[in-house]
């Protein structure tokens, strides 16, 4: 396993911060706000002790300094934040009003982009104060924020997913037939975090029939001999995610299940070589789709061919027919295509995937093979 990375700087965030500015300016954006949650983290390296109604709230504009507006009480652990060096602190007091400490930093005509995850409670009351104010959602506004990763937010990623490879490796190792998906969930979880995984998101364990559903909550269906298990798991480690899928089997596969993989696995292959600078996202899940048409199951690939993934496991940008934008070295996402057939089984292959100044690279690198289970 790689080491710990260096922590990011009070420099890493200013300039993360100068570059969403920019960005939202570029857009025609009066400014960013952001409240609790990735984008903070992303963008200051805060993360307030817990979820509160109380007003934090982040306003970047192009021109004006940074300032993190935050309750009273909340002050001292934002001052520790690795970016605070980098931005202004301005606290509001309970049974004062936070809008009122926050309306004079916006523009009063202005349209901001807004994080996804900002309270109605906190945006509405932006708006009563500032009624000429208008907003937009992050993701609709600046899809791309998060989505070029530098060299050591890219560190970061293939440390994840050399920890996701590691469980993979380990997890073949254990019993399959007899026990519980939830029992085998609950294997992929410790692993994860043997391997260095802070923070545990998803841990899918589809088998037979319940393999056809691609979001399966690990159950408690007794895994049998005959089997087929799709096995998709991920997490953050280094505050940064992984995310891969593989699908085995319990005993020996028939003719049809080894077919059925192999048009997965060569499909997956197909979408990564199709991976460099320039091309549009769809073109990946264009590419991922007609090998599964081609060969019969164009029906039965019912999702995306891939997410981003950052400070969080899904973000921007998506592999999905209609997305046009081009693909930039340093965008990190996920290339998952999959069969499903309802009642039966279902086959997904996933792998981490970064864009280079020339094609792409795999962060995840297990055995995409068939792999059979006891």
């Amino acid at each position: 396993m790689t080491g710990t990375p260096a922590p990011f700087t009070a420099d890493d965030y200013q300039a993360r911060m100068e570059r969403a500015a920019r960005a939202a300016a570029d857009a025609g954006l009066a400014g960013v706000l952001v409240a609790p949650g990735p984008d903070l983290v992303w963008l200051t390296g805060y993360a307030p002790p817990a979820a509160t109604e109380r007003l934090t709230l982040l306003v970047l504009a192009a021109g004006q300094d940074p300032v993190l507006v935050v309750p009273t009480l909340e002050a001292p652990d934002a001052e520790k934040a690795a970016g605070a060096p980098a931005l202004t602190l301005r606290d509001w007091t309970d049974g004062k009003d936070p809008y009122a400490t926050t309306a004079p930093l916006l523009d009063s005509a202005g349209r901001f982009g807004v994080s996804d995850n900002a309270w109605a409670l906190h945006l509405l009351g932006l708006q009563k104060a500032l009624p000429g104010t208008s907003y937009v959602s992050l993701t609709e506004g600046l899809p791309m924020l998060r989505a070029v990763k530098d060299a050591a937010e890219l560190e970061r990623l293939a440390a994840a997913g050399e920890a996701a490879d590691a469980t993979y490796e380990e997890i073949l190792k254990v019993s399959f037939a007899g026990r519980r998906e939830s029992e085998v969930a609950g294997d992929l979880a410790d692993l994860l975090r043997r391997f260095g995984h802070s923070q545990v998101d998803f841990t899918v364990v589809g088998s037979g029939p319940n393999g056809a559903n691609p979001h399966h909550e690990a159950g408690e269906r007794v895994i049998e001999n005959g089997d087929m298990v799709v096995l998709d798991f991920g997490g953050l480690k280094h505050g940064y995610g992984s995310d891969t899928s593989r699908t085995v089997h319990v005993g020996e596969p028939s003719a049809e299940e080894r077919r059925v993989h192999d048009v997965v696995r060569e499909a997956q292959e197909a979408a990564f070589r199709a991976v460099r600078p320039g091309i549009a996202c769809q073109d990946v899940d264009r590419v991922a789709r007609a090998h599964i048409t081609e060969a019969g199951y164009g029906d039965r690939f019912i999702h995306r061919t891939g997410h981003g993934i950052g400070v969080t496991t899904h973000e921007p940008p998506y592999m999905i027919e209609g997305e046009e934008q081009p693909l930039v070295p340093g965008m990190c996402f996920s290339v998952e295509p999959g069969i499903y057939l309802p009642g039966r089984f279902g086959v997904r292959i996933e792998d981490i995937v970064t864009v280079t100044e020339d094609g792409g690279h795999r962060l995840n690198n297990t055995s995409r093979e068939m792999a059979v289970v006891h």
